[in-house]
């Protein structure tokens, strides 16, 4: 049997959203006005599923996704489903743990990586993070990659 994933669309001041929920917590966040290319890119993401519309099932997720959203700081106490390698998940935790308004580098943060900054694997761990999983952290003005993050 196919892994079921529901997911609905709510709206922000940000713009529209798509939450999607498995089982074990939130798959994946995502921000469009292209509803029906979000719903097909997370059925590529991840083939094995089968996706339900669930609107009135995922209206207290969409309200939490949305408190946050407004709210930065604010926990919605939603459990993530975070799907990738055991290092990028090492990775997007620790993106997880920088707190609303800090800063950092890339350096700093991959000091407490298993695998230093410097290395390929941690720019891609970073590059591939679930927006469900990470606020949008703020980096320093240059990193110890040499490069300025976007």
């Amino acid at each position: 049997m196919r892994e079921i994933i529901r997911f609905a669309w709510g709206t922000s001041s940000l713009g529209d959203f798509m939450a999607a929920m498995s089982d074990q917590g939130l798959v994946a966040l995502e921000f469009s006005t292209d509803h029906t290319a979000r719903e097909d890119a997370l059925r590529i993401r991840i083939p094995e599923i089968d996706i339900v519309e669930s609107r009135q099932g995922l209206a207290d997720v969409l309200e939490k996704v949305k408190g946050a959203i407004e709210e930065p700081g604010f926990d919605p106490s939603i459990p993530l489903d975070l799907r990738g390698t055991p290092y990028q998940v090492e990775v997007w935790s620790m993106l997880r743990a920088i707190q609303v308004g800090e800063t950092t580098s890339y350096g700093a943060l991959g000091n407490g990586a298993s695998v230093p900054a410097r290395h390929q694997a941690f720019r891609c761990a970073i590059a591939t993070v679930p927006e469900a999983s990470a606020p949008c952290p703020s980096f320093g003005t240059t990193s110890s990659l040499g490069e300025t993050p976007g």
